[in-house]
């Protein structure tokens, strides 16, 4: 079975004054494969989180009807798998093979039947490792194909994916989707959350758009859905095939140099590298899961103690301190010169509001309070969390908790920003604004480095890019398990000025 029915659905969070999706009236039969899309913030992963049963009465409001055959999927979860968009959220054992098996137990399975399904969903997904391979070796790919294998191997008739390669590089993105395809029976039902849109459509044949403030926006074919609303859904936000975004190139040359890497490294999670950062520059850091990538972003923000080498700030960004390396200055001064952006946004959310998360900083640094509700504002303005100033910042969206992330960063105006993954997550417009953040940044003068997977971000915004390489291990091949493992090196002949 696996079929869906939602009629006059709505849900608002506890402490929220505007519903996060609402009036949605949503049919979709047993073995269907459904696109679900919508700007973000329509309240897409809410939908989801309803059918996957995960929405207590408690913890908020609930209007309307959500049924998966016939039942309240609270009372009918077994029938229901999920998959999020981080799979270290649903990963819970150290052995591969005891992670599948986890909820197989939880259910009750006899011993009899669980290792030959765990032995069938592993192979299903096309995953390369025995079951005793540790979790924390893998690759952001591999983990989530290993999280599909766990919601697989409950056998459900509902499938829900949300953003499943949101955080992957294009090839794991890729092994991903062909894992999808390799794995559902014909009689499996699929909705699928996802912005890359063209790579999406293979797996699906509906595509179903969520209107922001309620309500289902368009609902048919690929081909029927974009003919008659591609115009109209782009310009909302959504990310419509054949509708390119223009670049934001510079407006003049690269100025005065902000902070050099010489020879920098932390063994084993990023080898030797070199790297200089120029005022009024966007530098690109690309490459594959496992090349160090975010290790390389936190000790150019001064978060991490370089294992090797060093980093070197220039008088200009360092003041006072421009004989210190960054890592040793107080963290006011480092706030105020360097920005940065997590790439799990909520590692970096300490308070219980969206505006005291981006009051923080600017109180730390001593602004007066009337400089930061006005900083605060704007803010929360441009990047169009207006509507959430007074929401726990654990309950947005994970595209709305990407720009608030960001939001804090710059709260400090810092000279030099640092992002890891800082478009993943948006609908087609906060992508836009976002590009036109950074590139203001830049025209401005300050020097902007992101750390990305995102190719469009990257031909729309920087001026130059570097591409770690991930490089074998003493232990064998090299294994893309994310910043854990790898000894990355700049690849030759990939330092490009556009």
């Amino acid at each position: 079975m696996g079929g869906v029915l939602l009629r006059g659905f709505g849900w608002r969070h506890a402490g929220r004054r505007a519903w996060a999706l609402r009036g949605v009236d949503l049919r979709v039969e047993a073995g269907e494969r459904v696109l679900l899309l919508g700007p973000s913030g329509a309240g897409k992963s809410t939908l989801l989180s309803a059918l996957a049963g995960l929405l207590p009465e408690d913890s908020g409001e609930q209007e309307g009807l959500v049924e998966i055959d016939g039942l309240d999927p609270r009372k009918g979860r077994e029938r229901v798998g999920i998959v999020f968009q981080d799979p270290e959220t649903q990963l819970v054992m150290a052995r591969c093979g005891d992670d599948v098996a986890f909820g197989l137990e939880n259910r009750g399975v006899p011993t009899d039947e669980i290792w030959p399904r765990v032995d069938e969903a592993l192979h299903r997904v096309g995953f390369p490792y025995p079951r005793d391979r540790n979790t924390a070796a893998l690759s952001g790919g591999e983990q989530q194909r290993l999280a599909l294998a766990g919601a697989l191997a409950l056998r459900p008739e509902l499938l829900l994916l949300d953003e499943p390669t949101a955080n992957l590089d294009p090839a794991g993105a890729d092994l991903v989707r062909q894992a999808v395809a390799r794995a559902l029976d014909a009689d499996t039902t699929l909705i699928l959350v996802e912005h890359r849109v063209a790579e999406a459509l293979p797996l699906v044949d509906r595509v179903v758009v969520l209107e922001p403030g309620g309500g289902v926006r368009a609902d048919g074919t690929p081909e029927a859905v974009f003919a008659a609303h591609g115009a109209a859904l782009a310009a909302e936000g959504v990310w419509v095939p054949g509708h390119p975004i223009a670049p934001r190139p510079a407006t003049a040359a690269p100025g005065d140099l902000l902070l050099t890497a010489d020879r920098l490294g932390l063994p084993p999670r990023l080898g030797s590298t070199d790297l200089a950062v120029r005022a009024g520059e966007a530098l690109a850091v690309r490459g594959p899961n496992g090349a160090g990538k975010s290790t390389l972003a936190l000790l150019l923000g001064g978060l991490l103690r370089p294992g090797t080498g060093r980093v070197t700030a220039s008088a200009e960004l360092a003041g006072t301190d421009h004989r210190t390396p960054p890592h040793r200055w107080r963290a006011p001064a480092l706030a105020r010169r360097i920005g940065s952006v997590f790439q799990d946004p909520e590692h970096q959310f300490v308070t219980s509001t969206v505006f005291d998360e981006l009051a923080l900083g600017p109180r730390r640094t001593g602004q007066p309070e009337a400089a930061v509700k006005e900083t605060v504002a704007g803010l929360l303005e441009r990047l169009r969390l207006a509507a959430l100033a007074a929401a726990n910042p654990y309950t947005l969206s994970g595209g709305e908790a990407r720009r608030l992330s960001v939001a804090t960063a710059l709260a400090t105006a810092p000279r030099l920003l640092i992002c890891d993954e800082p478009t993943f997550g948006q609908d087609r417009r906060t992508w836009r604004e976002l590009v036109d953040l950074f590139a203001d940044l830049r025209d401005a003068g300050h020097g902007v480095v992101a750390v990305t997977h995102d190719a469009d971000f990257v031909a729309a915004l920087a001026d130059r890019t570097v591409t770690l390489q991930r490089a074998a291990t003493s232990d064998g091949p090299a294994d893309p398990a994310g910043d854990r493992a790898g000894r990355p090196a700049i690849q030759p002949g990939r330092d490009d000025i556009r």
